[in-house]
């Protein structure tokens, strides 16, 4: 499936897209947009071009991981793009990804004007990296779970045998 990930701004939002594999995210574009809903449509106009069956929009949480004002509009116009746009839309955290963004256009020598114009669709590529990085994840964690699902359902092994290998399984993998 095709996924796209926005990168929201005040003045400018990112763009980027995966392949249909879900193994890698290209930069796009960059929209530059102060009109939330003019931004929406924008947004479902480029979800439609690239054929997106999902949007992943960036969660800026604050570094305790609290959401604060600008996380709750995102979250709002994640909402309208859902309703709008009728493609599954997602959150996912974006803490940092501006900062990496600019680090991995410092290595490529990205400087000025260049740098000002690429800067958010960088960084939406980093969100959507982060994102499949998670898909592929968790799917390797649900097959795994199935696997102990099915030791636990044959009795090749015990409740408290299941449960500490699905816990370790749970801490290894960092899913919650």
């Amino acid at each position: 499936m095709i996924i796209m990930a926005v990168d929201l701004g005040v003045a400018r939002t990112g763009i980027a897209v995966s392949d249909k594999d879900e193994k890698f995210a290209f930069p796009k574009k960059v929209i530059t947009e102060y009109n939330t809903e003019k931004l929406i449509s924008k947004i479902i106009e480029e979800a439609k071009e690239y054929q997106a069956e999902l949007i992943v929009v960036g969660l800026p949480k604050n570094m305790d991981g609290s959401l604060g004002e600008r996380a709750k509009i995102c979250t709002e116009i994640a909402d309208k793009i859902r309703e709008q746009g009728l493609i599954e839309t997602v959150m996912y955290d974006e803490r940092c990804t501006t900062m990496e963004a600019y680090n991995l256009l410092d290595m490529n020598e990205t400087f000025g004007k260049k740098r000002k114009q690429t800067v958010d669709a960088v960084a939406a590529t980093v969100i959507l990296e982060g994102y499949l990085a998670f898909l592929k994840n968790k799917r390797l964690f649900d097959a795994q779970k199935e696997t102990l699902d099915t030791f636990l359902s044959t009795k090749a092994i015990t409740k408290d045998q299941y449960d500490k290998s699905l816990n370790g399984l749970k801490e290894k993998m960092n899913i919650e």
